[in-house]
């Protein structure tokens, strides 16, 4: 699950690109238990008598050495293991040795103990890897955002349904562009790497879109397209995910206008407004899912509505993985009431970041930390210096 972030999905650092077990301030401390055992080990079998001898179990050392050390510590437990029996063995009287067959037994143990380390160390660079794989392209999807980006307080927090996934099919972005900042939050129906796919292609297009197009309506009709367009393909190649849609929310900040909010509703909930005064929702839209214009053509374009924005009021966008997350009784978690009344008692709780961790927490809290879907989180908020193309690139001049 992911950690709330300025708006942004950050890498989990490189610490957590290796696993490693027993680590005391950076340094690996993994062959102190498997050396603290062969000493125990030792000492007991030293001060019992003939009938309990244990030196034989000096075979165990290299095996709780293959599970938490490296190739070269638990390939050194190995040699040293039947070392150490051979030098204790010797030391006792010749009536009390064990001899050769313990010997070869700990000789034995080791080296199956070195492949057997062999084996979970390649596991571990498979499994590192792949995670490294999900991170890039959950980092290519859901893009880092700097904050402020397209004159935007932000946040946002992703929990993946499948903890091990960290990438799924809600996506959300903010991207500046020639007639003020578009803001889109979506979730492609399904799971699976093809979910990823068409919210990767959604973004593709949302993110040209949205800086040329003048118009909201044209942006949502283009992302119509590409929806239709990737479910061809998918068809195409033999997908049996060919009725794969996607819900979404569009919103648009006019340059130079502080007090109002463009937005369209793709058979997405409507985001709420939340503000020092309480919360309200947007009205509800009236456009088909992406990819399910064809079902109604003469329906036209989504209308967009013009929503007055107050200074201070922050927009709160979420996918049904919040609004349908159920508790013990099969309840869903109340939103709107939970988020009106926590703005009541605090007023400062619409800042994008508190909103966010209050929604998330709420969320896991009211389903127990069982979610049944990917879940996001998206707040934004207009900063008082205005919203516009903040890299400037493709402005006319006057």
């Amino acid at each position: 699950m992911r950690a709330v972030s300025g708006g942004e999905a950050g890498p989990r650092g490189e610490g957590a690109r290796r696993p490693e077990l027993l680590r005391v301030r950076g340094r690996s401390v993994a062959w102190v238990p498997p050396l603290l055992l062969l000493i125990g080990i030792v000492a007991v079998d030293f001060r019992t008598s003939s009938d309990f001898r244990i030196l034989s179990w000096i075979v165990l050392v290299p095996g709780i050495a293959a599970a938490i050390c490296g190739v070269w510590g638990t390939a050194a437990f190995a040699v040293l293991a039947p070392a150490t029996y051979l030098a204790a063995d010797a030391a006792l009287p010749h009536e009390y040795q064990a001899g050769l067959p313990d010997l070869v037994l700990a000789g034995i143990g080791g080296v199956l103990a070195t492949l057997a380390c062999v084996v979970r160390v390649r596991g571990e660079q498979r499994m590192v890897h792949m995670r490294d794989v999900a991170e890039t392209i959950r980092r290519t999807v859901l893009r880092p955002l700097p904050p402020g980006w397209g004159g935007l307080d932000h946040a946002a927090v992703y929990l993946a349904a499948d903890s091990e996934a960290r990438v799924g099919g809600d996506f959300y972005d903010i991207q500046t562009g020639l007639y003020g900042t578009r803001v889109i939050l979506g979730d492609v129906q399904g799971k699976g790497l093809a979910a990823v796919e068409a919210a990767a292609a959604l973004l593709g297009t949302f993110r040209e879109a949205g800086y040329h197009e003048p118009d909201l309506t044209t942006v949502a009709e283009r992302l119509e397209v590409r929806m239709q367009r990737q479910i061809r393909m998918r068809k195409a190649l033999g997908s049996q995910d060919g009725d794969r849609f996607a819900t979404a929310v569009l919103l648009g900040f006019p340059e130079g206008e502080q007090d109002a909010l463009d937005a369209v509703v793709l058979g997405h909930e409507c985001p709420l407004v939340v503000g020092p005064d309480g919360v309200r929702s947007l009205p509800p839209g009236h456009g088909l899912p992406l990819g399910l214009g064809e079902l109604d053509p003469a329906d036209g374009p989504p209308p967009v509505h013009r929503v007055p924005l107050r200074p201070g009021e922050t927009l709160l966008l979420t996918t049904d993985g919040v609004t349908e997350a159920r508790n013990d009784d099969d309840v869903f978690y109340p939103l709107a009431g939970e988020v009106a009344a926590a703005v009541a008692a605090d007023s400062d709780l619409a800042q994008p970041r508190r909103l966010v961790a209050f929604v998330r927490d709420g969320t896991l809290r009211h389903c127990d930390g069982h979610l049944a879907d990917d879940t996001t989180v998206f707040a934004v908020r207009r900063r008082r210096t205005g919203v516009g193309n903040t890299d400037g690139i493709g402005r006319k001049e006057s």
